[in-house]
């Protein structure tokens, strides 16, 4: 598949990131308390190491795999054996890499899957007691305002009073309306659905989808979301021009990086980008219309991402004929973002006397 010659340059590109890159890893300034979060999903594994300096932090490391903890977990209602032992193995690279840091301060989560699964309890444990971790699942609430704190550098830039997020992740999404006027963000209100890309994928066998199935799907998760749209009357407030719409994760930023045929996806070019309404369409319905081998050899999809990136277009595309908005906001931040700007207020406000080793 080829990106249609029309969309060239409907995005303007963010300069190089030639020298963030070269800051973004490589010696720790002394002195500094050296953080840690790690976000495990139903699809993804993703570690960040940070030195703190409140109110920000300087990333030095990160790590991120596609472990699809949640894989049949829609069917069997368990994690299953394959998923777990894939799991493991990365978290040991993440554990080696929080030692290696010398992290003293670190907070490590459980996302969808861990909450829906049966033996999700019991995969924790194992966590604990084979690699030394200590994760912990959180509620669909507390990862609502993780996302949101870690998108706020992003929400402030607009003078908009209201901002509606989205955030889609392999076992479900969670839709936000933000009050910003007080210039912190303030959640209105949320919904979790549980329509994941790894969830929808495996339901409606996504990867190869007829044209009747998938408007079938869109379907299903516009019809989810109504509720909310009729409780706030979000559209009316987007056609009135009160709120910006912001989307995080992975098919929103994947849309993104092909649109700016980047030969090689980079979060420091795609993250606090934007994208026309139009160019959202228009890429998806190139995604959903191609094969799995075509969408596989685009750079910024892969063969890891190319079975889920056609549930990702459906609940993208269920999102944008609900509200409509002329554009959106692209953040590749989120549940690791708002952690460590956590800790790094937590040790701002108790001091730097953070030992190595202390998690």
């Amino acid at each position: 598949m080829t990106v249609n010659a029309s969309l060239k340059g409907q995005v303007k590109k963010k300069r190089s990131s030639s020298r963030r890159k070269k800051n973004r890893s490589g010696a720790l300034r002394t002195g500094l308390p050296v953080i840690a979060a790690l976000d495990l999903g139903t699809n993804n594994c993703r570690l960040m190491i940070a030195q703190s300096k409140y109110p920000s932090f300087k990333v030095v490391d990160g790590y991120s795999k596609a472990v699809r903890l949640g894989e049949g977990l829609v069917f069997s209602g368990r994690l299953s054996e394959e998923a777990i032992a894939r799991t493991l193995t990365t978290l040991r690279i993440c554990k080696k890499k929080i030692f290696r840091r010398g992290v003293s301060l670190g907070r490590y989560v459980a996302t969808e899957a861990c909450r829906q699964a049966i033996n999700g309890d019991e995969f924790l444990l194992r966590v604990k007691e084979e690699i030394g971790l200590n994760l912990e699942t959180i509620s669909s609430e507390e990862e609502t305002k993780l996302t949101i704190n870690g998108c706020f550098p992003l929400l402030r830039e607009s003078s908009q009073p209201f901002a509606l997020t989205f955030d889609v992740g392999g076992g479900s999404a969670e839709i936000t309306l933000v009050d910003l006027k007080s210039g912190s963000p303030v959640i209105h209100d949320w919904v979790s659905v549980p329509h994941g890309v790894v969830t929808l994928t495996e339901r409606y066998q996504a990867s190869n989808i007829s044209a009747f199935d998938y408007q079938k799907m869109v379907c299903e998760i516009r019809d989810s979301l109504v509720p909310f749209e009729r409780k706030h009357d979000i559209g009316e407030k987007i056609s009135e021009g009160l709120v910006q719409v912001l989307g995080t994760a992975g098919t929103v930023t994947t849309i993104a990086g092909i649109h700016m045929e980047l030969k090689k996806y980079d979060r420091t070019i795609v993250d606090g980008s934007w994208l026309d309404l139009s160019v959202i369409q228009e890429i998806s319905q190139q995604l959903v219309s191609s094969t799995f081998d075509e969408r596989a050899a685009l750079a910024c999809i892969g063969r890891g991402r190319a079975e889920l990136v056609v549930a990702g277009c459906a609940v993208l595309q269920a999102i944008c004929e609900l509200w409509p908005a002329k554009r959106i906001r692209v953040a590749d931040r989120g549940i690791r973002e708002g952690i460590l700007l956590s800790l790094a207020r937590d040790i701002s406000e108790k001091g730097n006397n953070f030992r190595n080793g202390k998690k």
